[in-house]
């Protein structure tokens, strides 16, 4: 919905500034009077051409969960929470939600129903969560676990996004240095080469034909692989066998394959354990892991596992039976089983993924650097041997003659 900025006039005459998202300046008219406030003005916000509007980001969700979490543990109301986490954040598009989140539950909208009307900033997870928390009467402790979740999932993308920036870095400086080589340099010498009337090696050879498709066909050896990426994307996001085929073999990628199937079970081990420990049903707590792991294949392995437990068999034998799952989820779900602390369970196997991950990251790092120092090494000393070469054995015919 298009957010708008308003100033509007409250009971007692006070000027009231804010922003609030709205299907029409009518919807927005509506809305502030059900929370009491005459509107004055308004005017729609409209997205910068050049880089778009603020999104909700997970700094904005964990400081919400934490800052509600710690209000309603104070004994302020969930209105009063909300109107001071909204009065203090400074992403305007959250200001708008919170805005109508407030509008909808003076409205008569619990919690859990007015987060999920909007979508684009609490998901079907933290809404089941949310509406668990209500009708135990734990809502605080669900905001809790909440935070957790979100800062260990934000950690996670923090260290693999570390771990990953260097490598783009060397990446692109590679690619810039072998493209200036390819297009500029390797034609001055080829010209060189050529005028010395001798046979040419086939490395030497090689390295002519490599430069001519960067100088001649530029736009196939740069559109062709962004293109690839982008049917990729496109096939990924609406084709649903090939997200399956896709994220199974993703999983099989050396080293890096290991870490996503990390990231993905431990994930799927943290959700459960949170939806279990805040009162949603084992049925509903799996159908919404299937949305966190962020990996088809593990989704498929979750729903045939739920359908074993519709079927009548206990938890830890319903994901054997998949045989996707590790032995220590399926030892750890059986050990939850036995001692009726099935959430301590999986907390305790999203730590130890978590702990794997970390670690599995440090040795990429260090495995990826002098790998791509090498890869340049050989990169140059393959144009260094394909110049000099033929230069070398010139020189040496007229020392000979």
């Amino acid at each position: 919905m298009p957010l708008y900025d308003y100033k509007a006039v409250d009971p007692n005459g006070k000027v009231v500034a804010g922003t609030l998202d709205a299907r029409d300046e009518e919807d927005l008219l509506i809305r502030l009077q059900g929370m009491a406030l005459e509107l004055v003005r308004s005017r729609e916000i409209k997205p910068s051409r050049f880089f778009g509007k603020r999104k909700i980001t997970r700094r904005d969700l964990i400081d919400f969960s934490l800052h509600l979490e710690q209000l309603l543990r104070a004994g302020i109301s969930v209105l009063e929470g909300l109107e001071d986490i909204r009065s203090s954040t400074t992403n305007p598009m959250f200001r708008g939600v919170l805005a109508a989140v407030i509008a909808d539950i003076e409205g008569g909208l619990t919690l859990s129903g007015a987060l999920e009307r909007h979508p684009e900033a609490f998901d079907k997870v933290m809404v089941s969560l949310v509406r668990a928390g209500e009708e135990s009467g734990r809502l605080a402790e669900v905001f809790k676990n909440i935070t957790d979740a979100l800062k260990w999932q934000d950690e996670v993308i923090a260290q693999t996004v570390r771990a990953l920036l260097y490598p783009a870095f060397v990446i692109v400086v590679v690619s810039g240095v072998v493209s200036f080589m390819m297009i500029y340099l390797v034609p001055q010498l080829v010209r060189f080469i050529t005028s010395l009337g001798q046979e040419l090696p086939l490395h030497t050879r090689a390295l002519i034909a490599t430069s001519n498709a960067f100088v001649h066909h530029w736009y196939l050896v740069f559109g062709v692989p962004l293109a690839l990426v982008a049917a990729y994307r496109l096939l990924h996001q609406r084709s649903p066998g090939f997200r399956l085929w896709a994220d199974r073999y993703k999983l099989r990628i050396p080293v890096m394959g290991r870490i996503l199937e990390k990231i993905a079970l431990g994930r799927f081990a943290g959700y459960f354990a949170l939806t279990y420990s805040s009162g949603v049903s084992i049925i509903e707590g799996l159908r919404l892991c299937r949305d966190v792991v962020a990996n088809a294949w593990i989704a498929k392995g979750i729903e045939e596992a739920e359908w074993h437990l519709t079927q009548g068999d206990a938890i830890s034998s319903a994901f054997d039976k998949v045989g996707l799952f590790p032995v220590l989820i399926v030892r750890m779900l059986r050990v939850g089983e036995s001692t009726g602390s099935l959430d301590e369970a999986l907390r305790n196997v999203a730590y130890f993924y978590e702990r794997e991950v970390r670690e599995a990251i440090e040795k990429m790092q260090t495995l990826i650097e002098p790998a791509l120092t090498v890869v340049l090494g050989a990169i140059l000393g393959w144009v260094m041997l394909s110049v000099l070469g033929p230069v070398y054995d010139s020189i040496s015919r007229i020392m000979v003659g």
